[in-house]
């Protein structure tokens, strides 16, 4: 049932609308009546309304001042004015306040009964306009998922369509960064700089951000913001300046989102901080992306059954023997370059002048050809893991003292593992097994250590922002507040000599 109220200064108006129109057969509740315009405007806020009845000439706010108020906070609100001054200046600002009828004193119960008639038919298209809106909002809403999902999964294939789905918006685009996470915890809030596509593919949860501005500052604070109190784990990939390659951000958001559960981390994990920008080639399948997971994580159970899911690919897509020993030779010089990434000598693997190839052309069987596969592979992992034995302690040890000797600058994961001599994704996984947490949340505690040190002396917060490798000051605040429970500005007040920013 739709919502009336009737506002007129004079008593015998009032009670002539509420007792002499039967508001029920139109399906409308009269839910009160005020005779000034404070007390309208009262009670308007109050019941909001579908629609009003009100006089122009009323004490403490006039009827067309009234009006304008409430269309102001409610523009859907539909309103009706009766007056006995039916001039053109009134009539103009009535029809410029949005009033759909104006009628003149004296008002009879045939004028009221025919302008209800009137409102009810605009209210009826209104409706129906606004749900038409809807449904063309949820399916255009419906489209641009659809597209964004096949723009994200084939590339920039899809990017023609996708462009024309987002609509006239596309030229404010200054990039886009993709976030997976598998959880239903992650939900981040819509922003002037950026918009925000929420999609799924299976278990995942995809948010895809199109930055409308060229900084990263209101993204960075909310995931942070998200990440101080996170149960799950969400990865994101690097930024890209175009839609078009929105389709690498996704992968390596997917890369993150794996190590990060891996690295049993919680909160936010960027691809920058596993170890983003290695030297294996970027179109790796599915199975090979596995692959190189379980052979860097020395998972062998793992490794085994990825290679299993691999040899029933291979039989149900009926590969032909050279196709299929093409595609084996790949996973043992794949797995020889995750090898690599220990700083090894891979030399010591097999004897000198042994060619893979020609050993796997002398198989005469598909289940042959597998056998040796899974000895390559697992030959490959056993020497990684020795390696790793040897080498962990003192790689993570070199590594602590460079970054306690660095971190008042802006040093990366990459930049140390260069140091030590290793792949990053691989120091990474190193340097979680050793030390007990990940680089970047040593890195992190390390200067968060000094930056209370340095504030309890009185320092500024943005000087201590630069002097422990923070250049932005919005980031250094977020994250010492997730990590100590209060800003720097709090943090140096209470505990050391405040000072005037």
């Amino acid at each position: 049932m739709l919502k009336a109220l009737v506002f007129d200064d004079e008593y015998i108006v009032l009670e002539g609308l509420k007792t002499m129109i039967d508001w029920n057969r139109y399906g409308i509740e009269l839910a009160g009546t005020a005779s000034d315009g404070i007390s309208a405007l009262s009670l308007f806020r109050k019941e909001l309304p579908d629609m009003i009845f009100t006089d122009i000439r009323m004490p403490g706010m006039d009827g067309l001042q009234l009006i304008e108020t409430i269309v102001g906070e409610y523009p859907d609100t539909v309103c009706i004015v009766f007056s006995g001054f039916n001039e053109f200046e009134y009539v103009k600002r009535a029809i410029k306040a949005g009033v759909v009828d104006y009628l003149e004193k004296p008002v009879t119960i045939s004028k009221i009964e025919e302008a209800i008639g009137r409102t009810l038919d605009k209210i009826t298209q209104q409706k129906e306009v606004a749900y038409l809106k809807l449904q063309w909002e949820k399916s255009r809403q419906s489209l641009l998922e659809k597209n964004t999902l096949d723009l994200l999964l084939s590339g920039n294939e899809g990017y023609d369509t996708w462009e024309d789905c987002f609509g006239a918006d596309v030229q404010l685009i200054k990039g886009v960064t993709v976030i997976v996470s598998t959880g239903t915890a992650f939900c981040l809030p819509e922003h002037p700089s950026y918009r925000v596509i929420n999609l799924t593919n299976g278990p995942e949860r995809i948010t895809v951000v199109v930055h409308l501005e060229h900084s990263l500052d209101d993204l960075l604070e909310e995931m942070l913001r998200w990440s101080g109190a996170a149960e799950d784990v969400a990865g994101s990939g690097q930024t890209y300046k175009h839609m078009s390659e929105a389709a690498k951000s996704y992968k390596e958001a997917l890369r993150a989102l794996r190590y990060g559960r891996f690295l049993e981390e919680k909160g936010w994990i960027r691809f920058e901080d596993i170890g983003g920008g290695e030297v294996l080639p970027e179109s790796l399948s599915e199975r090979e992306e596995a692959l190189v997971f379980y052979m860097r994580t020395g998972d062998k159970v793992g490794l085994l059954q990825q290679m299993e899911l691999f040899n029933r690919w291979m039989e149900a897509e009926k590969l032909h023997p050279e196709i299929a020993e093409r595609e084996m030779l790949k996973l043992v010089y794949l797995g020889l370059e995750v090898a690599k990434e220990t700083g090894g000598d891979t030399k010591e693997l097999w004897h000198s002048g042994y060619l893979p190839h020609k050993e796997l052309e002398e198989m005469k069987t598909r289940e042959d050809m597998f056998a040796w596969l899974n000895r390559q592979m697992e030959k490959l992992l056993d020497w990684t893991q020795s390696v790793r034995l040897t080498s962990k302690h003192a790689a993570v040890e070199k590594a602590v003292l460079f970054i306690n000797d660095s971190f008042s600058r802006d040093i990366t994961l990459q930049e140390v593992a260069q140091h030590v001599g290793m792949n990053a994704t691989y120091f990474s996984l190193l340097f979680k097994e050793e030390m007990g947490v990940s680089y970047i949340k040593y890195l992190t505690k390390i200067r968060m250590e000094t930056a209370k040190v340095l504030l309890k002396s009185g320092m500024k917060v943005n000087v201590v922002s630069e002097r422990i490798g923070y250049y932005n000051y919005r980031h250094f605040t977020e994250v010492f507040k997730k990590h100590i429970g209060m800003t720097p500005g709090q943090y140096r007040d209470v505990k050391g000599t405040p000072s005037n920013e």
